[in-house]
């Protein structure tokens, strides 16, 4: 974990919604505040619909035409990613930040082969020769664990399984060695055997380089033994924010406590070959409704009179542990 405590990222105040050319407007995300600090495994979790992965393309601008951001900056070694052009954003997307896409069987060429898919990173970025670029790929190759890696570098993505293009996909993420990884539910289409695999490549090229990451899962099982802090999102917004062993031990929001009993349960669940699972009561909350209070209200067993009106200021319970929730009011 980074000790000297520097930001790689600032998040503040970050607002996105999208704007269909039919239908409703929904606000994706709302009042946005984070750190990723140099170094550390910083867990964004939330069930689907949250706003994670539109976190994860805004920090990058690879949201579609329709998105809009209405507030806020995304600061990256004094830049605020929002206010750059076009051209100077290429230079460091790849290159300084990267992204682990969700699916890597769609955002692969199919008619390219992956080691010259993880070339055309390095020659976007790099001033390598082809010979350079050629023994760097055989080397990342190797680094995500092909034993094999020219039998690798000549196969086109279908020819690949899923655990394979995932590693593929992580190569190109890690080709330039860039300051910050965007992990966006990274091992969500993989068995239980291939998600300790990425997982555990993932941390390795955490401590080999000193690589931020920001990881993006649906599933808490993912942080544990991985991530350093983890943020929890509910709704467009982060509700909590502790370390990995804070959130997930001594859990503070109601959602928190719900996701982290569901957990729980799965693991019973599975453990005892049941098919009896908790869920949380209710429905997720319509984004194109704008409510003015706490979106959890309607689910929360907890719920105040105060949640309907009012949406609650985050409160600090410790220098590192912050939580947005009436019942930690003054």
């Amino acid at each position: 974990m980074n000790s000297s405590g520097e930001n790689c990222v600032k998040i503040r105040g970050v607002r996105v919604s999208y704007a269909p050319a039919h239908g409703d407007a929904l606000r994706a995300l709302n009042s946005i505040h984070l750190e990723v600090r140099s170094g550390e495994v910083l867990g964004i979790l939330g069930e689907s619909g949250c706003g994670k992965s539109t976190l994860a393309n805004a920090m990058l601008r690879l949201l579609p035409p329709h998105a809009n951001y209405d507030a806020g900056e995304i600061l990256f070694r004094g830049r605020d990613l929002l206010k750059l052009s076009e051209f100077d954003l290429c230079a460091i997307r790849g290159r300084e930040i990267s992204l682990v896409p969700q699916d890597p069987a769609l955002s692969l060429n199919p008619l390219m082969t992956a080691g010259s898919q993880i070339a055309e990173v390095l020659r976007a970025h790099l001033p390598f020769t082809a010979k350079q670029r050629r023994k760097r790929v055989y080397d990342l190759l190797q680094a995500v664990s092909f034993d094999q890696p020219d039998d690798i570098y000549h196969a086109y993505p279908h020819q690949l399984s899923g655990g394979q293009r995932q590693r593929v996909a992580i190569a190109q993420a890690v080709a330039c060695q860039p300051a910050l990884v965007i992990a966006d539910e990274p091992t969500s289409k993989l068995d239980a055997v291939l998600r300790s695999e990425i997982v555990g490549l993932l941390s390795g090229i955490r401590r080999q380089h000193g690589t931020a990451i920001l990881a993006i899962s649906h599933d808490p099982a993912m942080f544990v033994g991985f991530a350093d802090r983890i943020a929890v999102m509910y709704a467009g917004r982060i509700v909590e924010i502790g370390t990995c062993a804070e959130v997930f031990d001594k859990p503070l929001h109601p959602y928190t406590q719900a996701l982290v009993r569901i957990a729980n349960s799965a693991r019973a669940a599975r453990l005892h070959a049941s098919d009896r699972f908790e869920a949380i009561a209710s429905d997720p909350p319509d984004a194109t409704l704008a409510t003015p209070g706490c979106a959890f209200t309607p689910r929360c067993s907890e719920r105040m009179e105060i949640c309907t009106r009012e949406y609650p200021n985050r409160v600090a319970i410790e220098s590192d542990r912050c939580v947005n929730c009436f019942k930690y009011a003054e």
